[in-house]
């Protein structure tokens, strides 16, 4: 499907949207960006995906050129602009140009409706397989576009078989790469609290999760994880993933857990009418 792009006033096609060479975000790496879907067509929790990309925007020290209201006027003419049923709409809001690449004089910011890529509907009955890796993000409160690490460790994941990288620093965990981790382990549900970016998915399940289970936000080891009765991750697209194997550790004999199902279950069933 053909895409659009609102870029400083102006949408156009994706294709048809240019931006010039001394953008800050390509010089210095100095952008953030936000990621959200619409489920029957309806941007999903807007409200916090919003206060999260005020949120980045502030840590960075970049400017919000737009209003909550007008940029929710944007989003609907984009998910129309479409012509799908359901669609991915990306924020990115860089440093903007620079003549002498280093001074920052208006942010550029760019929306962008995008086609979801979703997870393969078998892996939610087989579960994923990860490696870890020793690291933890710069500024991991915010979406910064920084995304080299995992970049440079994509020859490593695809060697291994695996379909994403876990982060841990000093034997504790802080999430995959793109997005949260949460282990059950004797009914209890356990996610870290640290070093994480704060999804959105992740909020949603926690507030879904409080109603069935004790859950625990806390420090979590690495070690605790191949001992768990149950792992997942969640995000926009893996909505609640369930992962069976981290590096050569089968997690609780490579079976999906009951608890993964129903907090997958109990997503799908409150996404369903959104």
């Amino acid at each position: 499907m053909a895409h659009h792009c609102y870029f400083n006033g102006i949408t156009t096609s994706v294709e048809a949207t240019n931006i010039h060479i001394t953008d800050l975000g390509l010089l210095r790496g100095y952008g953030l960006f936000d990621y959200f879907r619409t489920y029957n067509g309806r941007p999903f929790k807007w409200d916090w995906y919003w206060e999260r990309y005020e949120r980045s925007a502030k840590l960075m020290r970049l400017p919000n050129p737009i209003s909550k209201e007008d940029a929710y006027r944007v989003v609907l003419d984009l998910i129309k602009k479409s012509g799908l049923d359901d669609c991915g709409i990306r924020f990115v809001l860089t440093g903007g140009y620079a003549e002498d690449s280093m001074t920052m004089s208006k942010p550029n910011l760019l929306i962008i409706s995008e086609d979801i890529h979703p997870v393969k509907p078998k892996e939610y009955e087989t579960g994923i397989k990860v490696i870890s890796h020793e690291y933890v993000r710069d500024y991991p409160d915010l979406k910064s576009t920084d995304y080299k690490h995992l970049m440079i460790l994509q020859p490593e994941i695809k060697e291994a078989g695996a379909s994403d990288v876990l982060f841990y620093k000093r034997g504790y965990i802080s999430e995959l790469s793109r997005s949260n981790i949460f282990l059950v382990k004797n009914d209890i549900l356990i996610t870290p609290n640290r070093k994480i970016l704060r999804g959105i998915t992740r909020r949603f399940v926690l507030e879904l999760a409080k109603e069935h289970f004790k859950v625990e936000e806390r420090n979590v080891e690495l070690s605790e994880l191949f001992d768990a009765d149950e792992v997942f991750t969640t995000s926009s697209t893996k909505k609640v993933l369930p992962i069976t194997q981290i590096d050569k550790k089968i997690i609780a004999g490579g079976v999906v857990g009951s608890k993964t199902k129903f907090l997958l279950d109990l997503m799908n069933e409150k996404v369903k009418n959104w």
